[in-house]
């Protein structure tokens, strides 16, 4: 088999590794990768993915539960997900930019209207989020697992912005 020069791999993205996971007593998880191994260490959460794919769906659930945090609910349309927001009150919200029946940032909208709640937007289109929330905390797809926990460690440390009132009393 024939590999290609270092030019040929450089102009590709490189590939999504192969992973195993491992519980160490310390409360880490380690990842085994053919890149290495990595540790890593995320806060239990209650997290409510909000994708229409099921597929997608699913393996974020699986490697959530791998690194740690516990999901609460799964659902695929803005409705629905504004609903489980109220219902199940997740401490963070793993959130598709494109929805069957609505928008993800949407539905974020509208859940941070009731209250903050962290929230991570995992999308294949990053710029659909950025262009309306610029803010936006975004993990482009594919991603990879480590990568995935990063992001969620740092959508959890996030804090609402206040917005003072710039008028005088």
């Amino acid at each position: 088999m024939r590999r290609p020069s270092h030019s040929q791999a450089a102009d590709r993205p490189p590939l999504v590794p192969k992973f195993s996971f491992g519980s160490q007593p310390s409360g880490r998880l380690q990842i085994n990768s053919s890149q290495g191994v990595t540790q890593v260490r995320v806060k239990a959460a209650r997290v409510l993915v909000i994708e229409d794919d099921s597929d997608i769906a699913t393996l974020l659930s699986e490697v959530l539960s791998e690194i740690g945090c516990m999901v609460c609910g799964i659902e695929a349309t803005e409705a629905d997900a504004v609903a489980a927001a109220v219902r199940l009150k997740p401490d963070l919200l793993i959130v598709d930019a494109h929805l069957r029946g609505g928008s993800g940032v949407a539905a974020v909208a509208q859940i941070l209207k009731l209250g903050f709640i962290p929230h991570l937007f995992v999308s294949g289109n990053i710029s659909s989020v950025t262009e309306h929330r610029p803010d936006a905390a975004v993990l482009q797809k594919p991603f990879r697992v480590p990568e995935l926990a990063r992001a969620v460690r740092h959508a959890l440390a996030t804090q609402p912005v206040i917005e003072l009132n710039q008028a005088a009393p």
